[in-house]
């Protein structure tokens, strides 16, 4: 892996971090679903006009339209929509950790129901991984956080599993930032009318709320997007996944630099446990790719 990717892996998994502690602070001043569908609904038209202006049209086969819209309702809508409801409930580092089992959640689908080979490695990084979580929920848990956030965020991470099991080719053959704005504004749809027909509305106008809306737009959710794709083209898919393990740490340490949130001594040991699960995880999976 050249040096190039090796940072376009540890500032994408920065950023994705990152967006946890902003959407906190967005969900503590706007109703989370409302506040979802006006971010995705930005970001997409902001990514479909550069796309537009660099000569990239939404010219897209019927496969790639399906993983388009397939992605943008996994990704967008269930996953970032359970994230941003939990998180009226739990503190944003322990959504980034459940999330960042990802991951392994692929790896055990993808053994269980699938059929894909997993070697000891990454078997053991498997038992590592969720130990490592399962050390973190129960030291939160205990702490008195509410279980229907930590229900939700464990939904988020199942669809997004699934749409990276399922869902391939949704690149659009040179349209890459065509497709990511396409799939911003699929989740904008229907985020839109699920926000109207079940939450009420909901805003309190600070400058941290608009700190955290805009942050959250344009780097989490369109330059981290961007870069995933691009680095995914560059190292390919299962090397490029590699850098989640660095999720946990970020995720923790950032939350609590940016909203104060303790980090107690379960908290250190079940991120590093975590996070070595997850990268043992991965590097099963490229040896078997061959990588």
């Amino acid at each position: 892996m050249d040096i190039r990717s090796l940072l376009m892996g540890m500032g994408f998994a920065l950023m994705w971090s990152s967006a946890f502690t902003t959407s906190r602070m967005v969900v503590i001043d706007a109703a989370p679903l409302h506040a979802l569908a006006m971010r995705f609904l930005l970001a997409g038209i902001v990514g479909c006009a550069i796309a537009f202006a660099l000569g990239q049209r939404p010219r897209l086969d019927r496969a790639q339209w399906r993983a388009t819209i397939t992605f943008g309702i996994c990704q967008n809508v269930i996953y970032l929509g359970c994230n941003f409801v939990a998180m009226q409930w739990i503190e944003a580092s322990l959504a980034a950790v459940l999330a960042s089992a990802m991951p392994l959640v692929v790896a055990l689908a993808g053994w269980v129901f699938f059929g894909q080979r997993l070697r000891p490695l990454g078997i053991a990084g498997l038992v590592a991984g969720f130990a490592g979580v399962l050390v973190i929920m129960g030291s939160r848990l205990s702490g008195g956080i509410g279980i229907e956030g930590v229900m939700l965020c464990l939904v988020g991470v199942t669809a997004l599993a699934f749409a990276a099991l399922t869902v391939r080719g949704a690149s659009g053959g040179g349209n890459l930032l065509m497709v990511v704005g396409l799939q911003m504004l699929v989740g904008a749809a229907v985020l839109t009318v699920l926000a109207l027909l079940f939450e009420p509305f909901r805003f309190n106008p600070t400058p941290r709320f608009f700190a955290a809306f805009i942050y959250t737009v344009l780097v989490p959710g369109l330059v981290a997007t961007w870069i995933w794709f691009l680095l995914v083209g560059r190292i390919g898919a299962v090397r490029a996944a590699t850098f989640h393990f660095l999720n946990p740490f970020f995720g923790v340490l950032i939350a609590s630099a940016l909203l104060g949130e303790r980090i107690g001594m379960w908290d250190i040991v079940g991120v590093v446990i975590a996070a070595v699960g997850i990268l043992a995880v991965q590097m099963s999976k490229a040896r078997n790719s061959g990588a």
